[in-house]
Parts: structure tokens; C-alpha cells; sequence
């Protein structure tokens, strides 16, 4: 079960990395992003009473609310890296890094032990995430001011994951509702869009950045509930392989074609997915 919940949270999180995406041309992304923070708001707290939560314990909030900060910096330091820095380096490295530090925490830290499988796995998914995410190469300066940001991105994505997989299953969602306040709260004082952009952003772009918040919030639930029943190394693994989608619906929907490396990215992330399920 914990490796289906974890892989339900990497395809919601890839359906709103794509919708969010599609937005993010239209309008000010940082807005996309703070709109769907409180769409995330929104649907957890309406979910959250249904959800059994026997004992909500204040560190329980705190974890959940540090997860939330996490999410926060990492989306702001995802959007100004792609705005001045190469996407060949920026998108690819805050997959990779946001799914290697919490790798590297969970085993040397709080003590993750996955099987040799496991292992193989992990080992075949890192490099898949790069190749996924790979575009082609941009100009040498813009990829050295990108790195920067994406590296700050990778933290707060690792952040986020570490942080949340700490929380206590007794708490229910109210750690994920903690959350989305506090990346609300992180996002609000940078989402100052100019008139021009503002203007690009409607009811439906609206209701739409909203239902990308909430399925990225669904994702979240999914991870971590699959933290809770998993190894923490192995969820944000599993869960990290969300590239893997929007690459696809690119091929699908917008008739992009898929590059050689991203073929064997692909290949190699179904080959972590069948090691990590075999162990």
C-alpha cells in the first residue's frame, strides 16, 4: 500500500506540475503559486475533519508548518532560477537534489535501511530524474546564476519532504493544512505581479491555479501517508519520479518529442519503480 500511495502522490504532483506549467505561461507565476497554496488551503481543510486524527500534537503542527516553508522556498527559488537561469540545469538539479537530500537524511540521520533492491533502485532513479528533466543546453552564464537558486530549491524540496515524513500518523491532515498556511504565508510577500500580468489571470485561471494547489496538496497527503508506512527514503523516491508525467503529457498532449536521454530516463525510473517494489 505504501508504494501505491507513493506513487499516487509522484502522478498528482505531475498533473500539477503540468497544468501549473501551462498556467505559469499565461500569468505571473509566482501568483499561480500562491494561488494554489490557498486552493491546497482550502480542500485540506475541508478534507481534514474526515480524516481520523485521535492526537494533534503541537510538534505534529510545527513539522507540518516547517514543510510548509519548505514548499515555499522551493517554489520561489524554482521561478526566479527559471527566470534568469538555463532550465537545462535548474529544473533537472532541484529533482535531483531535492530527492538526494532526503535520501542522504533518512539513512544517515534517522537511521533508513533500505534492501540491497531498494537500493539499486534509488541508485537507478537519481540519474532518471536528471535525464527526465533535461532540456537542451543554455547559454554558460545564465546556467551558473541558475545554479544558485536551484540549489536553495532542492533544500526547500528536501525540506519539505524530511519534515512532513516526521509527523505523527495520530495527527491526521492538520500537519498538511499547518503546511499550506505556512507556504502561503512564505509565498505572499514575493507574488507583487505587475498590472500587465495581472491581467492575464481570470476566473478560470483562477479556479484552475486553485485545482493544481489542491492536487498538489493530494499529492502531499499521499506522501505522507506513505512515510508513515514506508522507509522515508523510499517515499521521497517513489514520490520524486513526478517529472515522469509531465514529460509523457508533453509527448501526448502538446506533440513534444521525447530526446533520447529522456527515453532512458523513462526506462530507468520503470526500473527503480520494479527494484523498489521487489524489495
Amino acid at each position: 500500500m505504501a508504494i501505491l500511495f507513493a506513487l499516487g502522490s509522484a502522478f498528482f504532483y505531475g498533473v500539477a506540475d503540468f497544468v501549473g506549467g501551462l498556467l505559469s505561461r499565461w500569468a505571473d507565476p509566482t501568483t499561480i503559486a500562491l494561488i494554489g497554496q490557498f486552493g491546497a488551503l482550502l480542500l485540506s481543510l475541508a478534507a481534514a475533519p474526515f480524516f481520523p486524527a485521535p492526537s494533534v500534537e503541537l510538534a505534529d503542527l510545527i513539522w507540518g508548518a516547517v514543510s510548509g516553508i519548505g514548499t515555499g522556498m522551493g517554489m520561489v527559488f524554482l521561478y526566479r532560477g527559471l527566470s534568469h537561469g538555463s532550465m537545462s540545469v535548474v529544473v533537472p538539479f532541484v529533482a535531483v537534489g531535492g530527492t538526494a537530500l532526503p535520501v542522504l537524511i533518512g539513512v544517515t540521520v534517522l537511521g533508513d535501511r533500505p534492501t540491497v533492491p531498494a537500493w539499486l533502485g534509488i541508485v537507478l532513479a537519481i540519474p532518471a530524474l536528471w535525464l527526465i528533466s533535461v532540456t537542451k543546453n543554455g547559454p554558460q552564464g545564465s546556467r551558473a546564476a541558475g545554479t544558485l537558486d536551484a540549489l536553495f530549491s532542492s533544500i526547500g524540496i528536501a525540506l519539505q519532504y524530511i519534515a512532513l515524513a516526521q509527523a505523527g500518523a495520530e495527527a491526521g491532515l492538520w500537519p498538511i493544512v499547518a503546511g499550506r498556511v505556512a507556504a502561503a504565508l512564505a509565498i505572499l510577500p514575493l507574488a507583487r505581479p505587475s498590472s500587465a500580468k495581472l491581467r492575464g489571470i481570470g476566473t478560470r485561471t483562477v479556479l484552475a491555479a486553485a485545482l493544481t494547489g489542491g492536487m498538489a496538496a493530494l499529492a502531499l497527503t499521499l506522501y505522507m501517508l506513505a512515510a508513515q508506512l514506508q522507509l522515508m527514503s523510499i517515499a521521497v523516491v517513489l514520490s520524486s519520479l513526478y517529472p515522469v508525467l509531465p514529460v509523457v503529457l508533453g509527448i501526448t498532449v502538446l506533440g513534444e518529442r521525447l530526446t533520447v536521454r529522456q527515453l532512458v530516463g523513462l526506462l530507468s525510473a520503470g526500473a527503480a519503480v520494479g527494484l523498489i517494489t521487489w524489495s
